[in-house]
């Protein structure tokens, strides 16, 4: 779901989709909800579950906090998440621009059972969520984007691992490999900054 630079390995802490047993490694396949955003939850519910997946990253427009979701659809969404064995492992909130935006993501986290949040933040408030995110024991991936014609904070690999100097561990990066390559960036030979 997502790369850390945590020393257990991950982003979504395991979460990063990788757990050792006995010697042997083994990947746990989530999927970044987005995939299903003109199904209604109920409909998503019933194809992840008819592919198995355990392991979300909710990642719906109506959840991102530019929609100003309100608690009512984290707490109803959580109700059928558990009920069919799905655990939202991380939470993708888009940009957070200020206080206001960090106080609700931590907050839809903890309603989603999310150990991790993803999306863009830069500057003071990419600061701050490192600093409250490690208070609250919860870990913050930066994604890369990308917008035709238009310069995104975090485009190319270098661009996440220059925000990341600086920052603790809490901080570390989900790497959208499709948006590398929107970008120009070959996304296997990039990807391995980030291990």
């Amino acid at each position: 779901m997502g790369v850390n630079r945590a020393a257990d390995g991950g982003g979504a802490r395991r979460k990063s989709g990788s757990l050792t047993r006995a010697g042997i490694r083994v990947i746990i396949i989530g999927i970044g909800t987005y995939s299903y955003h003109n199904l209604s939850i109920d409909e998503m519910v019933v194809e992840l579950n008819a592919l198995h997946v355990q392991e979300i990253e909710m990642s719906r427009g109506e959840f991102m906090l530019f929609s100003k979701p309100e608690d009512a659809l984290f707490h109803s969404t959580r109700e059928k998440l558990d009920r069919a064995g799905i655990h939202c492992v991380s939470y993708y909130t888009a940009t957070v621009q200020d206080t206001r935006d960090v106080d609700r993501a931590v907050r839809f986290a903890e309603l989603l059972g999310a150990g991790n949040v993803s999306g863009d933040a830069t500057g003071n408030t990419l600061a701050e969520i490192d600093q409250r995110f490690t208070r609250e024991g919860i870990t913050f991936g930066i994604h890369n984007h990308y917008f035709k014609g238009q310069r995104f904070p975090y485009e190319s690999p270098d661009d996440v691992l220059k925000a990341l100097t600086g920052l603790s561990t809490t901080v570390g990066a989900t790497a959208d490999v499709g948006q590398f390559a929107s970008c120009g960036y070959d996304p296997v030979v990039n990807q391995t900054a980030f291990f």
